[in-house]
């Protein structure tokens, strides 16, 4: 009996680490996800370039392209990221993949031009031995305001 209830608080609290544990990787990615949009907003291309991993996908309104091709617009300011309002934001983690979705309003300069719009934004993280690199960030156009 006594080893059964051994056996039973070493289950619960391996458990609870394995949970406390994915909390602190969810919260990582959280962070390094806000990170990202302040490097976007202050144009630090050197910064996103170590983020993103080699083989990343970029999905815009405009168009997809890989990592090369947006550090560059980022570098050029072709577009800006000037503010991501962030409404909402979760995060599940599958093996060593984060999937974060936000919720967000992006104030961004396009072409000279300043545009608002709601979106919601997918980033795909994968965990590697040097740590999180962003392996794709997906802009959806949300029809309403992006804050509900």
């Amino acid at each position: 009996m006594k080893k059964t209830i051994i056996g039973f608080f070493l289950l619960f609290f391996a458990a609870q680490l394995t949970y406390a544990q994915e909390d602190a990787s969810k919260q990582a990615i959280i962070e390094l996800s806000k990170a990202k949009w302040q490097w976007m907003a202050d144009k630090d291309a050197e910064k996103l370039a170590e983020l993103f991993d080699e083989k990343a996908v970029f999905v815009h309104m405009g168009g997809s392209w890989g990592k090369e091709q947006e550090v560059n617009i980022i570098r050029s300011g072709g577009i800006w990221y000037k503010k991501a309002d962030i409404h909402e934001v979760s995060v599940e983690i599958i093996d060593n993949t984060a999937i974060l979705l936000n919720r967000i309003t992006l104030i961004a300069e396009v072409g000279g031009n300043e545009v608002t719009n709601p979106f919601e934004v997918t980033e795909v993280y994968i965990k590697k031995a040097e740590g999180w690199k962003l392996g794709s960030l997906s802009f959806t156009k949300l029809m309403g305001s992006g804050n509900h």
